[in-house]
């Protein structure tokens, strides 16, 4: 009702934001959020190159190319730019690739496109894809970049290997349902046998590092698992190896399809290039003191050393250690525990030289290694490749110093036939035959309070001493 004499004064109608500003504090809420900018392909612009495959050409979902901008891939390596091609149409494929040349990307890359063409209710115990690898380091490699580039997906990834986290990786395939296995073939069998893996739903199966699988005798547990997955016809097998034996090629025909791809990355093109390699003619009394006067030297602080036995890893970390350098050792006497440890250490620069047998040769991916040192040179020439394939990584530079004493110098011509070229060898320089400085190893002592265990009679483990038969003594 008007009141006359009184004007009445009309106020523009009030915003939601003026109504929380002038409320009382306790009635304000929460102020409003502002909307996240939109992912999109104008933040990632890479300019074409001549003879370079950008990833922006292959037609790849939005969500993996926000993944690869995050991981700064500009182009693809040789092996992806050969491969993804091939497989983001469905088709099987073996390539021969050495550690290194991004082969794990491609076959990520590829599973996770085929995903998100083609979504499906997912059940437990049922994975659409299978990831098998020989080693444990490997399967756990896999894994974190496969999270890394399923990163904005909702694919879910289990590793599955031995040695350690029996129950929390049996919880994981019981949880929910998974997408992808990674595994090594033993661990794998001992779930599908539980009833927690079914295969028989796998519409893409990659067997990786097929002929390590091979000498390691993985063959028959890798053909059993495959035999539970569906046809060949009805399944996209991907299959790698770094070399392409005849033993290799028959286990690739006899699971791929007829029209399956096969891609050669010679390792000329991955390590020539990127890795500078020298051998120094060495003996095997002073081929430690030349490694050491080499670290010191060029001040070394990434160093992944390699040798051929497991004695001879312990020997030289305690020969390191006494010298007061922070060292390492990974190896099969390591539990996978301790291996991880070790690893993140390495990583994070806690540690500055790794000694490791081949157990670490494949599986390992840590950024910035300037230096592999190959304390003794590999039986098998492929195990050179991998080993100096820890360097050098996606296009960086790195160097490969090798010591060939008197009773491995005959490897030499083997590995420069794989390579297709020579490698340059010298002897060591004045520096490297400098003195070592006098050290101590300490040998381990038992703990103060170790006893030898001691039983009483009335202890149930009690055994009593058997007392040699005597001749009794007969009275004459």
């Amino acid at each position: 009702m008007a009141v006359p004499g009184i004007r009445k004064t009309e106020h523009p109608p009030r915003s939601h934001e003026t109504e929380r500003r002038s409320a009382p504090r306790h009635r304000q809420g929460p102020p409003a959020r502002k909307k996240k900018k939109k992912w999109s392909l104008d933040d990632f612009r890479v300019e074409p190159a001549e003879g370079q495959t950008r990833f922006h050409d292959l037609g790849l979902p939005l969500n993996i190319m926000h993944a690869v901008a995050d991981l700064g891939f500009r182009y693809c390596t040789p092996v992806q730019a050969k491969m993804l091609p091939h497989t983001l149409k469905g088709k099987d494929a073996t390539a021969k690739a050495q550690t290194g040349t991004g082969k794990s990307a491609s076959f990520i890359i590829t599973i996770i496109a085929a995903f998100l063409a083609k979504p499906v209710k997912k059940r437990i115990h049922y994975p659409r894809a299978l990831i098998l690898a020989p080693t444990r380091e490997l399967v756990h490699q896999i894994e974190k970049d496969f999270k890394a580039l399923a990163k904005y997906t909702n694919l879910r990834i289990v590793a599955v290997f031995g040695g350690t986290a029996y129950k929390r990786q049996q919880n994981l395939l019981k949880d929910r349902p998974v997408d992808v296995i990674a595994a090594t073939p033993g661990r794998f069998i001992d779930f599908m046998e539980k009833g927690l893996i079914n295969p028989s739903r796998v519409e893409i199966a990659v067997i990786d590092e097929a002929d390590r699988m091979l000498d390691m005798g993985f063959i028959p547990d890798v053909r059993r698992i495959i035999y539970k997955t569906a046809h060949k016809d009805k399944r996209q097998t991907l299959f790698f190896s770094a070399t392409l034996t005849d033993d290799v090629l028959r286990l690739a025909e006899s699971w791929s399809a007829k029209d399956a791809v096969r891609i050669e990355i010679d390792p000329e093109q991955t390590a020539s290039d990127n890795i500078r390699q020298l051998v120094y003619i060495s003996t095997e009394k002073d081929k430690f003191k030349h490694v050491y006067n080499l670290i010191m030297a060029e001040n070394l602080t990434r160093v992944l050393l390699f040798v051929n036995r497991k004695d001879t890893a312990r020997d030289l970390a305690a020969k390191f250690q006494a010298l007061k350098l922070k060292c390492g050792v990974l190896s099969g006497d390591v539990s996978q525990d301790k291996r991880f440890r070790v690893l993140e250490n390495f990583k994070n620069g806690r540690i500055n030289i790794l000694v490791a047998t081949d157990v670490a040769a494949r599986g390992i991916h840590i950024k910035d290694i300037s230096h592999v040192i190959n304390f003794d040179l590999p039986h098998e020439p492929e195990h050179y490749i991998h080993r100096i394939g820890r360097t050098g990584r996606a296009g960086a530079s790195g160097t490969s110093i090798s010591f060939a004493d008197e009773t491995s110098s005959f490897f030499i011509p083997e590995i420069e036939k794989v390579l297709g070229y020579k490698i340059h060898c010298q002897y060591p320089s004045k520096v490297l035959e400098a003195d070592l400085p006098e050290f101590t190893i300490k040998r381990r002592r038992p703990s103060p309070g170790y006893r030898k265990k001691k039983f009483s009679s009335k202890s149930r483990n009690f055994r009593p001493k058997r007392r040699p038969n005597r001749p009794s003594s007969s009275k004459s």
